[in-house]
């Protein structure tokens, strides 16, 4: 009762630690709030800016957070008089103010949250609906901490100017559009946005990324269509898994049939997370019978795939089958009898000790 007691724990922090920003956000809203923020068109913007001296210029901000928000279709005002659906917050100050930790979900553990420790310059990303802060948190700050040394090093006398202007240079290029549109789940403003050809690559395998976390199943058509390029297909395949079972059928015939290998490790990835998220036993056969028809030619090295086949081991671990403990015992014994110290070869050894003991729960028990 001990041991089962500890596992639970373990897997309860484990859904803790890996829950993605949006999903751990998302469930404390209300299903009107979810309608609501789906629908959101007009966004009011308001930038404060902050200096030890007081209030500094915010017109550069203000006017790159407008740009940033229009350039992806949404109307925003600056005048809270006019009518607007919701109210998205920039707060940039010389010397970060400690806020403490977040009230909620995993956004603590995020690179772009806020940081508990830093007191340099900083700008602060927070949206309200009917005036109701909904807890989203996120923050771009300076390369440097020290305001003062760093203007001084660049030979400028006003320190909070240059942290302001310093400051803006990261509001340009940081994707907050991207991000917040995630947040309020408008999953076709962002596919549009991905299958626009002006877009950026970068902005596109980032915009993958948080569909991935939206898991959302009318993005199911465009992610299949996103596969026909050639440099977007992996990451199209990894967001494809956030989609949910409907995906599955995809996944399974691009795993058997493709004949990139880049895509094939993907694809095994994908039918990995697939099971870990939905515990549905289809996800498994496709990546046993890769397995079980690889062992018989793995006497050396350079008879195995090293992308897919450990891809396969990793995606095998995600879900407990009876029918992968005989192959995974014996890949376990082949792999430590060959020779090799590479590093392919070190990752293939740690997923397949990792998985034989996922699946091997009597080894657990005793």
């Amino acid at each position: 009762m001990k041991t089962w007691s500890i596992s639970l724990f373990i897997l309860s922090l484990l859904i803790l630690i890996t829950s993605s920003d949006t999903s751990a956000r998302r469930t404390h809203l209300t299903a009107e709030q979810l309608d609501r923020l789906q629908n959101i068109q007009t966004i009011l913007t308001t930038v404060i800016t902050l200096t030890e001296e007081g209030r500094g210029a915010a017109d550069s901000i203000q006017n790159t957070v407008t740009q940033r928000l229009r350039e992806i279709g949404y109307t925003v005002t600056t005048d809270p008089q006019q009518p607007h659906d919701v109210e998205f917050k920039v707060k940039c100050e010389e010397r970060k103010t400690w806020t403490g930790t977040t009230p909620e979900g995993s956004d603590a553990e995020l690179t772009d949250a806020p940081a508990r420790l830093w007191k340099g310059p900083a700008c602060l990303f927070t949206y309200s609906l009917d005036g109701k802060d909904l807890g989203w948190r996120k923050e771009v700050r300076t390369s440097f901490e020290d305001t003062i040394a760093a203007a001084q090093t660049e030979g400028k006398t006003k320190s909070g100017q240059y942290a302001l202007e310093q400051l803006a240079q990261r509001v340009a290029v940081y994707d907050f559009p991207v991000l917040i549109s995630a947040e309020w789940g408008q999953t076709q403003r962002l596919l549009k946005l991905v299958q626009e050809a002006s877009t950026h690559r970068l902005r596109k395998l980032k915009i993958l990324s948080v569909l991935h976390d939206l898991h959302s199943e009318e993005a199911l058509p465009e992610l299949t269509e996103i596969m026909k390029d050639k440099d977007l297909a992996q990451e199209a395949i990894v967001a494809l898994a956030g989609v949910g079972i409907d995906s599955l059928p995809i996944l399974i015939d691009l795993f058997e049939t493709t004949k990139q290998l880049d895509i094939q490790t993907a694809a095994a990835k994908a039918l990995g997370d697939l099971a870990g998220s939905t515990g549905d036993p289809r996800c498994i056969p496709p990546l046993l019978q890769y397995l079980n028809q690889a062992l018989p030619r793995i006497k050396t090295s350079e008879d195995i795939n090293f992308p897919v086949l450990t891809a396969v081991v990793w995606s095998l671990g995600k879900l407990r089958d009876d029918n992968s403990m005989a192959p995974m015992a014996e890949l376990n014994q082949r792999v430590w009898l060959i020779y090799d110290k590479s590093p392919e070869m070190a990752e293939l050894r740690e997923a397949t000790s990792w998985t034989y003991k996922q699946i091997d729960l009597d080894g657990h028990v005793s």
